[in-house]
């Protein structure tokens, strides 16, 4: 630490969650702020009085004493957990120094090709936060736009991966599955999980929340059940269910990769090596040993064409070989949204018609849970190759995937939001006869996200019609569903701009 200030300030702890971000506080006439010449967004290191623990943050300047008074250091809710010390204890502050690694960054924005050293250099002051948002949102946009080399993404893959935890569950098959995502309304996970569970296989399955999407796993389970489970209740949920459907964040698990995700977010960032990546470090500190990657592919979709779906299926088997983990790709159809429902209330309603047999249930999301259940039940040696199809179908129809859901809801705790549809509601229809050509499925999730998806849970997308379906001329083709006026205003418009729909005569 350079600089070390003599005057100690009394912590105050401000309640802004900054998400991800360690803010700091100090008023403008804070003797403190006056005497070391710090400057608004500046980083600083923060340490108590008597020693211990200190913590990197960024440095913002109020000039309103009920926030923090001239006497006071402000800490953001995060960096207040992170330091341990009470509201009210003497803590000191200061520069801090920059880190050595963002020399790496800056070389890859000059589009070098950086090592293993580099990697793990930045994803360590990373999760230190020695990085502020715009550093960080620097090295994204560098590795997206200069591009990753193939051995960069496996440096990168390693050092994401033991930056955190890393879970050992001892057992010598541990599957687990996940999508590169893209297609609004994908939820098989929430489907493969019960079935391939109800047949004894080990699938402990933590998920990240959505990026860009309406919802991910995570933000859609949470319907039904708590999804942020400490680390000692999640190893006891899979020991006795076989199985789970959890958010990866709590269990730091590549929490760099959490991180990272909180800037690629607004910056809508999705770079093929940095997915490659952020997907197969969660996985490997999961202790995952057998995974099934599924690729969407189609007009609309992240992947559009079959040469790039094959290179990233590659790069995907490359660095899996090399790390360790068997692993099959496969693409999928990705021309339309899966199921009916976008946004987090409703894909639940889908996944649990499916898992109850219900006639209305969606027949696409039955369809695709049930091919890449059968291709996981294909990793037990006991099940001989072509059966985990007809055999993922019999545990479903049985109901044993119904009864393995229930069980896992039960052991993580049910949700406590109430499964409601947002009730502002507006019915998109056909302007005309003819039948559905193409649905566009990056219009469709900006119209539920539009909506308030995934943050407000009853907002999103119901979908009526999909490709190849005949409608007439007013005939109701989806609506859109919000819980916030001005959102509900925001998605009409954008749907009435541009339906996502397109007809033939």
């Amino acid at each position: 630490m350079e600089g070390k200030t003599r005057d100690a300030l009394r912590l105050r702890r401000v309640a802004i969650d900054t998400y991800k971000e360690n803010v700091a506080y100090l008023h403008r006439d804070c003797q403190v702020y006056r005497s070391e010449g710090f400057q608004a967004l500046s980083k600083v290191e923060i340490s108590g009085e008597a020693g211990g623990q200190s913590v990197l943050a960024v440095l913002n300047v109020v000039d309103d004493a009920s926030i923090t008074d001239p006497g006071q250091l402000g800490l953001s809710q995060e960096a207040f957990q992170q330091l341990g010390l009470a509201e009210g204890a003497a803590a000191t502050v200061a520069h801090a120094k920059p880190p050595t690694s963002l020399h790496a960054v800056h070389r890859k924005i000059a589009g070098e090709r950086l090592s293993y050293a580099d990697y793990e250099a930045i994803t360590r002051d990373i999760v230190q936060h020695r990085y502020a948002k715009i550093e960080m949102a620097a090295f994204l946009v560098a590795c997206s736009e200069t591009g990753i080399e193939r051995d960069e993404v496996l440096h990168l893959t390693r050092a994401m991966a033991t930056g955190g935890e890393q879970l050992d569950w001892r057992e010598p098959l541990v599957a687990d599955k996940h999508c590169i995502g893209g297609i609004p309304g994908n939820r098989t996970s929430m489907l493969v999980v019960p079935i391939v569970a109800a047949h004894g296989m080990f699938i402990p399955k933590t998920s990240s929340r959505a990026i860009t999407s309406p919802a991910g796993t995570a933000d859609t389970m949470e319907v039904l059940a708590r999804v942020e489970l400490p680390p000692d209740q999640l190893h006891e949920i899979v020991r006795t269910q076989r199985g789970c459907l959890a958010w990866g964040g709590t269990a730091r698990l590549a929490p760099v990769d959490d991180i990272l995700i909180s800037v690629e977010r607004p910056l809508s960032l999705d770079s093929p090596g940095q997915l490659v990546a952020s997907i197969l470090a969660k996985k490997l500190a999961a202790g995952a040993t057998h995974l099934l990657i599924d690729i969407p592919m189609g007009p609309t979709a992240k992947v559009r064409s079959q040469a790039d779906a094959l290179r990233l299926r590659k790069l995907f088997e490359f660095v899996g070989d090399r790390v360790g983990l068997q692993l099959e790709v496969v693409i999928t159809d990705g021309q339309q949204p899966i199921g009916r429902g976008i946004g987090p209330v409703l894909e639940a309603r889908d996944v649990m018609q499916v898992l109850e047999n219900d006639p209305e249930q969606p027949r696409d999301l039955r369809e695709k849970a049930l091919q890449l259940a059968g291709r996981i039940l294909e990793f037990d040696p006991d099940v001989r190759g072509g059966r985990g199809y007809t055999l993922a179908r019999d545990i479903l129809e049985s109901g044993r995937a119904l009864e393995k859901m229930r069980a896992i809801i039960d052991a993580q705790g049910a949700g406590d939001i109430a499964r409601k549809v947002g009730g502002l509601c507006n019915t998109i229809h056909a302007e005309r006869d003819g039948s559905i050509a193409a649905i566009d499925n990056q219009q469709m999730a900006r119209i539920a996200r539009l909506a308030g998806a995934p943050m407000d849970k009853g907002a999103g997308v119901d979908l009526y019609k999909k490709i190849g379906d005949k409608v007439r001329r007013s005939e109701p083709l989806y609506a859109i569903h919000a819980e916030f006026a001005a959102d509900f205003a925001f998605a009409c418009e954008l749907a009435a701009h541009n339906s996502g729909f397109a007809l033939t005569p």
